[in-house]
């Protein structure tokens, strides 16, 4: 989808959508959207809100299940849940494509928030910077679109918005030298699910070995397609730069993750209806829930789809071709080997 914004940042007026922007530098919150099954015209201006915006939220769209999923398909191909799945998990919706993202069992119960479950979801839940991330980095193939709908929320005033930073400015944004240095080195980052869960819940994954788990490749600096932006491809998935002495990684991660979470480049989107929508672009912002009392008093039932991306660099440093063969499981062909790493990462 490249040049649906012109370069200057100056799109085309919408005729058939209303936009209200909520950010400075991003988000809107889109109205007269015809879910899920918007006219060709309509909906290649939802496409340039969201090359223009990385946020949208679509209010009271009036989708079930089925039709959140139809209308995703649209975006491209989508991630399912079987790859993820353990072996015993009941499913909690008819479809494969729909990931459970709130805080309800397969029984409908509140989760208790000392439960395993709720463990895994802290890296989500837990409300410091260092925990925002991007959809799907930890994969050989990234994710563009994640696309986020309300089925049940807690009573107002429990919490449980979800948070949202701008990587697009937060690179424009960077000091020159730290910028320079980024584009002359090229950087790859590899990414890994585990290293983000033993972030957020530390004493349940104490003894998670995160260099045994799955790991993929991805630039930390590179295009956004959609507007022909600079980005900052960052998130709490990332272990490590390839290439760089391991003090030197962490120290620069770490600094990366926190100038593009600073306050002048995040806000917090409220869930106000059951049947809000939120789709966000994973190649150009960060996002995070947002904590709240809610938490094992109050069913927050949140449903998602994730878009596989189809740019340029969708697979990254990555191979398809053996991440696309039979019996291929996450990262099981295609995994940095952090086990061999001493003081210098060598892959």
């Amino acid at each position: 989808m490249p040049g649906l914004v012109q370069e200057n940042g100056a799109s085309t007026a919408f005729k058939t959508i209303t936009v209200k922007e909520l950010h400075p530098t991003f988000g809107a919150e889109v109205q007269g959207v015809d879910f899920p099954n918007p006219s060709e015209e309509q909906f290649n201006e939802v496409l340039a809100a969201m090359a223009k915006y990385g946020v949208c939220v679509f209010r009271n769209t009036g989708m079930d299940d089925t039709a959140h999923v139809e209308f995703s398909r649209h975006l491209g191909d989508l991630d399912d849940i079987r790859p993820y799945m353990k072996s015993g998990r009941k499913m909690r919706y008819e479809y494969y494509e729909l990931f459970d993202a709130g805080n309800v069992d397969e029984e409908g119960q509140v989760i208790d928030p000392n439960s395993p479950k709720a463990q895994y979801q802290k890296a989500r839940l837990n409300t410091g910077n260092s925990l925002f991330h991007v959809d799907s980095s930890f994969n050989p193939r990234r994710a563009s679109f994640s696309l986020l709908r309300s089925f049940e929320l807690p009573p107002p005033g429990h919490g449980g918005n979800t948070d949202f930073a701008d990587s697009r400015t937060a690179f424009d944004e960077l000091p020159t030298a730290l910028k320079s240095e980024l584009l002359s080195n090229d950087y790859v980052a590899a990414h890994c699910m585990a290293h983000s869960r033993k972030q957020g819940a530390p004493e349940f994954f104490k003894d998670l070995d995160v260099s045994t788990e799955p790991m993929h490749l991805h630039k930390l600096a590179q295009k956004h397609e959609p507007s022909n932006r600079m980005n900052l491809y960052i998130a709490a998935h990332a272990h490590h730069i390839k290439g760089l002495p391991q003090e030197r990684s962490a120290a620069l991660l770490k600094q990366l993750l926190e100038h593009t979470t600073q306050e002048k480049y995040r806000m917090s989107v409220p869930w106000e209806n059951v049947g809000d929508l939120v789709i966000w672009d994973n190649t150009c912002v960060l996002h995070r829930a947002g904590g709240g009392t809610f938490a094992g008093k109050y069913r927050r039932d949140l449903r998602r789809t994730t878009v596989h991306d189809a740019s340029s660099t969708a697979w990254g440093e990555n191979d398809p071709e053996v991440s696309q063969r039979p019996g291929f499981s996450l990262g099981s062909s295609n995994d940095v080997p952090v086990q061999q790493q001493q003081q210098t990462v060598s892959t």
